[in-house]
């Protein structure tokens, strides 16, 4: 801890977003960066506590103290060094983690915490400039051959850990591009692609090989993977949509999030869209259902757009503002949450249940909604409570934004024949091993939707129980 203080003298500094009438006419990044003397500074706040909840909190369990100070110190080289020891990807966690960590630093008793996720972006970013991150191949192979079987984050983690133990690593995607839901699912103005393709390269280089535009099950059959690999790594993703099923549901105008913003990634990327019609959002009165992240980054499309108005519903009660006596720290808090898409321009809206989809000539033009309230049952579970009020919201277009229900069990996973959980996710035991032998699965496919930061630790969790599997010894 070089500087003791510093969480007393020095106040937590944010790096801000690009203002609000510049940004929503593109699709960069929003977030801005501080210069390396005030990154160093804000690094300085971190109090080396004795119990670090940061590092309980993080589902990678990132050494946040270690690597602060090296901030401080100016130490970037050996900053990244550490921070790579549990975290594959802290250029994407940088940017898009709700940092859980920060919610249980112990200066979120009383103070601002540290800023650890712009902190681990920074380190990153400076690491790629300064040509500190280099590709790291395995000095000998092992002759075992890993499929890994989905492009997003757990694949994506538990390729380069199963690489790096020597094992010949093939990556399927069934899109156009390597990725999964950070290259079709994420906006770009929170996560630009390019920082997807710097690590694709180093990963290249490291000896994974990559098969894009196959579909296993489909181009090729699970069987002939299985028959193929040594080992093989279900990282499919929770694919399946939640859906709901008012009165007008099949009318025009009315989408899952998911295929909006994968379609506006196509279109930036100049790919042939997965559907053909083109879902747009100019001069359209935008309905979002759904108050969680994907919701905001729909908002936050609509408007680069061109919508007229957006707004967002959400079913739940609206949270309290600041802290929450029901989720006290350290744990996770449910609070009211502001992205910076709310602040671009959006109205939101709680309590309210969509009761009916109405519209002209199989065209959506408005959405009935119905105030609810919340009430705890005998059992201390909250109830929902239809109120009988009404109202309604004039909507062109209608994004469902209610999360995923389990992974896609058509094709693979039926062909696989691989036992499901309560859930519909993929059964594992504790080896994160399936009920096919040699198969394995890992990220939302094992545990449903979740985190990003989540689905990278289970890839690296999962590669070493291959690895453990195939004979290797375990990580020291």
């Amino acid at each position: 801890m070089g500087n003791p203080k510093a969480f007393i003298s020095i106040p937590r500094k944010e790096a801000g977003y690009r203002p609000v009438l510049e940004r929503i006419y593109d699709f960069g990044e929003v977030e801005q960066t501080l210069n390396q003397e005030d990154r160093k500074l804000q690094a300085s706040r971190c109090m080396d506590c004795g119990i670090p909840f940061c590092h309980w909190a993080c589902p990678l369990g990132n050494k946040m103290p270690e690597w602060q100070d090296l901030i401080y110190k100016g130490r970037w080289k050996e900053a990244i060094e550490v921070l790579h020891e549990t975290n594959n990807f802290p250029d994407f966690t940088g940017r898009i983690c709700p940092a859980p960590c920060e919610k249980s630093c112990v200066l979120n008793l009383s103070e601002a915490p540290v800023t650890i996720r712009e902190n681990e972006a920074a380190v990153t970013e400076v690491a790629f400039i300064e040509g500190m991150i280099k590709a790291r191949p395995p000095k000998t192979r092992t002759g075992k051959k890993v499929a890994v079987i989905g492009s997003g984050p757990a694949g994506l983690a538990a390729a380069q850990q199963l690489n790096r133990k020597g094992h010949t690593v093939t990556v399927f995607e069934k899109d156009n591009s390597i990725g999964g839901l950070l290259r079709y699912g994420i906006p770009n103005f929170k996560l630009n692609k390019n920082i997807i393709d710097r690590r694709l390269a180093q990963l290249v280089e490291e000896g994974i090989i990559f098969k894009p535009n196959t579909e296993i099950g489909k181009t090729i059959s699970g069987t002939e993977i299985i028959k193929k690999f040594d080992a093989v790594c279900l990282a499919v993703g929770a694919g399946h949509p939640r859906d709901i099923s008012p009165a007008g549901r099949e009318l025009k105008g009315i989408y899952f999030a998911m295929d909006f913003l994968a379609q506006q990634n196509q279109v930036i990327m100049e790919e042939k869209l997965t559907k053909p019609e083109r879902i747009t959002a100019k001069d359209k009165h935008v309905l979002v259902i759904g108050g969680g992240d994907t919701g905001s980054d729909c908002v936050g499309t609509s408007l680069r757009q061109g919508a007229v108005k957006v707004t967002q519903i959400e079913i739940l009660p609206k949270p309290p503002a600041g802290k929450n006596p029901e989720t006290p720290w350290p744990y996770y808090p449910n609070i009211l949450k502001t992205s910076s898409s709310h602040l671009e321009g959006c109205e939101r809206k709680w309590s309210l249940n969509t009761v009916e989809f109405k519209g002209n000539n199989g065209q959506l033009e408005e959405v009935v909604v119905e105030k609810v309230e919340w009430k705890k049952d005998e059992s201390g579970r909250f109830t929902m409570i239809p109120t009988g009020k009404t109202e309604i919201i004039k909507a062109d277009l209608v994004f469902l934004a209610l999360g995923f229900v389990h992974p896609v069990h058509e094709g693979l996973l039926t062909e696989l024949g691989v036992n499901l959980d309560a859930r519909g996710n993929v059964a594992v035991d504790r080896q994160n091993q399936s009920s096919v032998a040699k198969v394995f699965a890992a990220g939302d496919a094992a545990v449903g939707a979740s985190l990003v930061v989540r689905a990278i630790a289970s890839g690296r969790n999962v590669a070493e129980d291959i690895h453990k599997k195939l004979g290797g010894p375990p990580t020291p």
